[in-house]
């Protein structure tokens, strides 16, 4: 009520009141969105006892962005307030798409680092059609497959089409300005021409070939097999089983086993694990690793709104770089380990480890970053994978193989770390009978596994008598039994330069045992 009585405000008195400046009711009046009750003689305007109630009505619609001329509409009871909020929503939803499409475009912009020339094609990209956008991939399709008699795999590629979501976010915008110029590489077009070529030289009479990453249908055994390729291959990897040793043999074995049922359908399939078999396995993925077509299906998932395919780079590497050591199939001489005495090869443990950890313990901190002999590891790495080999046989001893090779093992105490894992690995030999047992698909003997540990101690604890000027004659009551035992187990096993099994160099004349050891397994002695 006003000073006088009356039931009408001044301008003044509803500012207060409500807290919204006179400026703002004033053009609200002006604009016909609070027409004032009365006027004073002076001319002053003066409103009725609605009128807060009426201009909270207005800052709250004005709060949502919608116009001054949809408020009047909704104050005057031509339209409700529920058809204009639906109304405005729909109007923010097209603004929100542009901004989406404009944010897009510019991020594109400076990711790829755009001339300004580049500008318009690329907003012109982002507003295309669906029809438009299927006519880019099928015209990129049947060009670079142009007089390849693929038909199965040209229709694997064209069933996949970049339809956008109607409301698209910005990574599936983004994903697309990079699919539409990545299908204008020449690079791109010859690698899915070498795929689908490969893919009509293999295939069956019935034309059985695959795109890739099909969604449109391919054989379900096939894709469970590249999943299991891949989980196999990264298992490796994280077990830390270099392609070309004889541990890598079993997992070869198992993708071989599954993968041949798939090639039923291709010209002259292969029926057992021989090496032929394993040459075209190695060329079907030597085929397949195309970084560009990889990149291609990932942009199609991500503007399609589909998961993503697996990553392969890292499966993929281990299992062609094993499928190149391996060409034939890793048959065990379990002759070579008849009749090695189990107590023999755990006092030659006793003896290495007895004085690899004399030298562990000598180890300073200062030291633990020194350069080793070892596939570029320093002191601290090379000290970590020899607890690992300990701690790793003791799991396979007691059925229940560890798979954290990249962890750390070693932590703040190096020398309490190796002693640990001494006694663990000790304690599973002994208590498991593990020296009396076979283990794996191959039935290797556990007596041929603890060896395999002596070695690999052995030939480490060299690396670390060289990496900090210690002698390197370790072991000698054992080191001449060890390296027969090295050349039963990796005699025939495969020989890379730079990998963990480097071609065997020349001992100098009168080389210990331990050195002798070295030299077989592809250190440098001199």
């Amino acid at each position: 009520m006003n000073e006088d009585g009356s039931e009408l405000l001044t301008i003044g008195e509803l500012a207060r009141l409500t807290g919204v400046p006179v400026k703002t009711i004033r053009g609200w009046s002006d604009e016909g969105l609070l027409p004032p009750a009365a006027r004073t003689p002076a001319g002053y305007r003066l409103y009725g006892p609605d009128a807060p109630a009426r201009l909270e009505i207005v800052r709250s619609l004005r709060a949502l962005g919608i116009g001054r001329a949809a408020i009047r509409s909704v104050l005057h009871r031509e339209r409700t307030v529920a058809e204009t909020a639906a109304q405005w929503a729909d109007a923010l939803d097209a603004q929100i798409r542009t901004l989406r499409l404009q944010s897009a475009v510019l991020r594109s912009v400076a990711t790829r680092g755009s001339a300004a020339e580049e500008l318009p094609y690329m907003t012109e990209l982002a507003r295309l059609s669906a029809r438009e956008r299927r006519r880019i991939i099928a015209d990129f399709v049947e060009d670079a497959l142009d007089g390849v008699d693929a038909p199965a795999y040209r229709g694997g590629l064209l069933a996949v089409t970049p339809d956008l979501p109607d409301d698209p976010t910005p990574e599936q915008i983004g994903a697309w300005l990079e699919l539409a110029a990545l299908v204008r590489e020449p690079e791109l077009r010859a690698a899915l021409r070498r795929l689908a070529e490969h893919s009509a030289r293999t295939a069956g009479p019935a034309g059985q070939e695959h795109a890739g990453p099909d969604p449109a249908g391919q054989e379900h055994a096939a894709v469970r097999v590249a999943e299991l390729m891949r989980v196999r291959g990264e298992e490796a990897v994280a077990a830390g089983i270099a392609p070309d040793s004889p541990a890598a043999e079993p997992f070869l074995a198992e993708l071989v086993a599954a993968w041949l049922p798939t090639q039923a359908g291709t010209a002259d399939p292969p029926t057992e694990d021989v090496p032929a078999a394993r040459a075209r396995l190695l060329e079907q993925l030597e085929t397949a690793a195309e970084p560009l077509v990889e990149r291609y299906w990932q942009l199609l998932c991500t503007v399609t709104g589909r998961p993503a395919p697996p990553r392969w780079d890292l499966a993929g590497a281990w299992t062609t770089a094993a499928l190149r050591a391996h060409p034939r199939p890793y048959v065990l001489d379990r002759s070579a380990f008849d009749g090695t005495d189990p107590d023999r090869v755990l006092r030659a443990y006793a003896h290495v480890t007895r004085d690899v950890a004399a030298l562990v313990d000598a180890v300073r901190p200062e030291d633990l970053a020194l350069p080793t002999p070892c596939a570029g590891w320093t002191v601290r790495q090379l000290l970590g994978h020899m607890v690992w080999e300990n701690l790793m046989a003791a799991s396979v001893a007691e059925g229940a193989p560890r798979a954290d090779h990249t962890a750390d093992h070693l932590g703040d105490d190096h020398r309490a770390a190796f002693a640990d894992s001494v006694r663990a690995a000790r304690a599973a030999f002994t208590g498991s009978g593990m020296l009396h047992r076979t283990f794996g698909p191959y039935e290797a003997p556990g007596v041929m596994l603890v060896q395999q540990v002596v070695v690999e101690l052995l030939a480490h604890g060299w690396d670390l008598a060289r990496a900090v000027g210690a002698p390197t004659g370790l072991a000698p009551e054992a080191a001449e039994e060890t390296l027969a035992a090295a050349r039963r187990i990796y005699g025939a096993a495969p020989r890379t330069e730079g990998s963990s099994l480097a071609p065997e160099r020349p001992a100098p004349p009168g080389a210990g045992a331990t050195d002798r050891l070295a030299a077989f397994l592809g250190r440098d002695p001199a």
